[in-house]
């Protein structure tokens, strides 16, 4: 990549973006979605999450891209994810959207449905494009039922009401969740999906349904409204979506009119996304870099990076080099809430913007995966509350606490 001098680098991490929606977003600076699981029992935002994005809105990143929120009650991602079906929880929704774009930041709101890798209800039976268990430990108890066409035809509808609920109660927009092996991104992945029917068999109907959301969301919110995708790069696993396949189905988002597409990969088989399988750009900080420039050649929609980004200097390269359009940091915001305002301000890593803590767990990495997440959500509270540089416990204490977290959560939601 060429070299710039601090002068642009500032420029280009500060530069505002608009959309093609005509959405603005303030600098390129994103916080990625991470999960929170701070909902009340009946799935509305409770208020630790509404100070938590306060936090995070005060921080300075120009996009705030919210944790997982459920099209459905009957399939959760983990216990205590918000749910938005209906208008019951509008105004908590609300000042939810409020608290985190008081600052300035876009608050975009991330829609998802676990299909077969659903945690709970425990006492329902997950569903998914095919009658397939998953081989993540954990995720394969259950053998999951294959949605009817029917059943297709409903969920559409949730997607779109959903993400039309979203934008009534404040928010800028919604992420429709494509990737890290949930219910679109297993349509997507030929392991998953073995369908024979009109969205199975061949490639173009396996992205049948994703697109066939993103038109319905799209008609739900309006052209003004943001609509974003979070799109696998690949899944990591043999036979499973490729990135040869995974590009075409960039593209035609790109024709279907997403206004922001986030880039990832992995999934709870092979979690990539948290940098614990290898891939040959990791050796030059972003995960999935090669893969966003060879969409780049091919691509003018805008694109946002996220996996293993830490420096200020590396972001303000990929920008500048036109690679991508916006910066996407995850596990940092749940170290530092402010950690934008201080890249902002030109400060660079290690000093004052340090990588997310990684638990040592040699050779265990899918075991690895899920303690980062549980440390980082361990945080959130704690930036709730209104610390600014936040530690967690170890590995041995963030298991403990994970699992009583998870298990009283369970008893008290489903």
């Amino acid at each position: 990549m060429p070299p710039t001098n601090r002068t642009t680098r500032l420029v280009a991490v500060g530069s505002p973006l608009a959309l093609p929606c005509g959405v603005i977003l303030p600098n390129r600076l994103a916080k990625a979605a991470m999960s929170e699981q701070l909902a009340q029992v009946d799935g509305s935002p409770s208020q630790t999450l509404t100070r938590l994005y306060s936090a995070w809105g005060r921080g300075g990143a120009g996009l705030l891209i919210t944790g997982n929120v459920m099209i459905d009650r009957r399939a959760y991602v983990e216990p205590r994810n918000v749910t938005l079906e209906d208008d019951r929880h509008l105004e908590a929704v609300g000042n939810w959207a409020r608290a985190g774009s008081r600052a300035g930041a876009v608050m975009v709101m991330q829609i998802n449905h676990p299909g077969r890798v659903a945690v709970g209800p425990l006492h329902r039976r997950p569903v998914g494009p095919s009658p397939l268990r998953p081989q993540a430990v954990g995720f394969n108890l259950r053998k999951p039922r294959e949605l009817s066409t029917t059943d297709i035809a409903e969920l559409r509808r949730r997607y779109a009401r959903t993400a039309d609920l979203a934008v009534s109660a404040g928010f800028a927009g919604v992420q429709v969740h494509a990737a890290h092996g949930y219910l679109l991104s297993q349509f997507l992945s030929p392991i998953a999906n073995q369908r024979s029917d009109r969205y199975g068999g061949t490639p173009a109907n396996r992205r049948r349904l994703l697109l066939e959301v993103v038109a319905e969301v799209r008609k739900a919110i309006g052209p003004g409204a943001l609509l974003s995708v979070k799109l696998n790069s690949a899944d990591f696993q043999r036979n499973g979506l490729q990135e040869s396949e995974s590009r075409d189905v960039a593209l035609a988002l790109e024709q279907a009119g997403v206004d922001l597409l986030e880039i990832s990969g992995g999934n709870y088989e092979a979690p990539a996304m948290t940098g614990v399988v290898a891939d040959s750009t990791r050796e030059r900080e972003a995960y999935f870099l090669r893969y966003a420039q060879e969409l780049r050649a091919r691509s003018a929609m805008p694109l946002m990076l996220t996996g293993g980004i830490r420096t200020l200097d590396f972001m303000n390269d990929v920008l500048a080099d036109g690679a991508v359009d916006v910066i996407g940091l995850g596990r940092p915001f749940a170290v530092r809430p402010d950690i934008a305002a201080e890249l902002l301000a030109g400060a660079t890593e290690p000093q004052t913007s340090p990588g997310a803590p990684r638990i040592p767990l040699p050779g265990a990495d899918p075991i690895n995966s899920y303690l980062q997440i549980a440390w980082h959500a361990a945080n959130f509270r704690r930036i709730a509350a209104g610390e600014k540089h936040v530690g967690g416990p170890g590995a041995l204490r963030t298991l403990a606490a994970a699992g009583a977290a998870v298990t009283a959560r369970a008893l008290t939601q489903f």
